[in-house]
């Protein structure tokens, strides 16, 4: 199942802009605070999936029956980029247990690359919701290398892999790569990737335009 929320039109299509606006861009905090939007409404659609049941509350008038969410998911980013859109889920799931992995493109002089993970921190897994969150989704290889990574804490029930941007490609890689049990998200899927595998017309590199160029 992949959800492409700009589909309908919504203010997540003025947010997922804004991330893209070159002048916009400018403005770190204004970005960051973008993704965690998104994030938001990403969690607030996800919840929607989820398993509930009623709970009678308390208030100074009275008994209200209301359906209260049973279990909180792991939500589990990719360091550094996804750490905003990781914020904007975690606000709405704020119980939620949380996963940090650290993946990058190792380039090669030829000019292709391979994903290296350095650092995996993650509560167990097993019979749990899992939302793995990356704000780009270009070949895909990221997710899936860092999706694998993560079943060695254990298979969750069902994950859902969420995304600011994804591509094409990036998407049918993870479809074919992963379980049926896999839901993406994202905010906009663009149609290309350049020979450096980087989506077009994309945003540019998420990690730096929220917290600045690195070597």
């Amino acid at each position: 199942m992949v959800h492409n929320l700009s589909l309908a039109s919504s203010i997540v299509n003025q947010f997922v802009a804004e991330i893209r606006d070159t002048h916009i861009q400018n403005d770190r905090m204004r970005f960051r605070r973008n993704l965690e939007r998104l994030g938001e409404i990403f969690a607030y659609e996800i919840s929607k999936l989820m398993v509930y049941e009623v709970k009678e509350i308390t208030t100074p008038l009275g008994i209200a029956n209301v359906p209260m969410l049973i279990e909180q998911p792991v939500i589990g980013t990719i360091l550094r980029a996804g750490l905003p859109l990781h914020q904007g889920i975690l606000n709405y799931f704020d119980q939620a247990c949380n996963a940090f992995i650290s993946a990058y493109r190792k380039h090669h002089k030829d000019g292709t690359f391979e994903i290296k993970l350095e650092y995996v921190a993650s509560p167990p897994l097993k019979d749990r919701i899992l939302i793995l969150c990356d704000p780009m989704l270009a070949t895909g290889s990221s997710i899936v290398s860092t999706f694998k990574a993560l079943m060695d804490k254990g298979n969750p029930k069902h994950t859902h892999i969420v995304s600011a941007l994804a591509s094409i490609q990036g998407v049918e890689y993870v479809k074919s790569h992963l379980s049926e049990n896999v839901t993406i998200w994202a905010g906009a899927v663009d149609e290309e990737l350049t020979a450096q595998s980087y989506i077009v017309p994309g945003l540019g590199d998420a990690g730096d335009l929220a917290y600045g160029e690195k070597l």
